[in-house]
């Protein structure tokens, strides 16, 4: 079992940045890749950027074009998305969620309750 608590969602203008951390606990993370989800009203959540407490990457979508970028600190038990020139199409509530190694990104084992961020135009 794995507990994740989001933060750092807010009120931002387009162009401008946030960071968002996700602590987690338990006591078999190391079996578990983390990564970001993020939905919008009226549509469905969709993956953004995962990572391995060991450093690999998943990529997809803004991610890919450096808007977003995912880190993690071992020692802390915490990962951070970095998200910069965000769009209004970027509002979200963004959430973490853990997936067993090897099982993608289709079902995550555990999400987190999601912090709001709203890029304003």
């Amino acid at each position: 079992q794995v507990q994740l608590v989001e933060s750092g969602g807010g009120l931002v203008q387009a162009g401008g940045s946030l960071r968002l951390s996700c602590a987690a606990s338990g006591r078999t993370l190391s079996r578990y890749a983390m990564g970001w989800f993020r939905q919008a009203p009226g549509k469905e959540r969709e993956f953004v950027i995962g990572i391995r407490w060991s450093g690999g990457t998943t990529n997809y979508a803004d991610a890919e074009k450096g808007r977003f970028t995912i880190s993690r600190d071992n020692a802390k038990n915490t990962v951070y998305l970095q998200m910069n020139s965000l769009k209004p199409e970027d509002t979200a509530v963004y959430y973490c969620a853990a997936s067993e190694i090897g099982s993608g990104w289709s079902r995550p084992s555990s999400w987190g309750q999601g912090t709001q961020v709203t890029v304003s135009s």
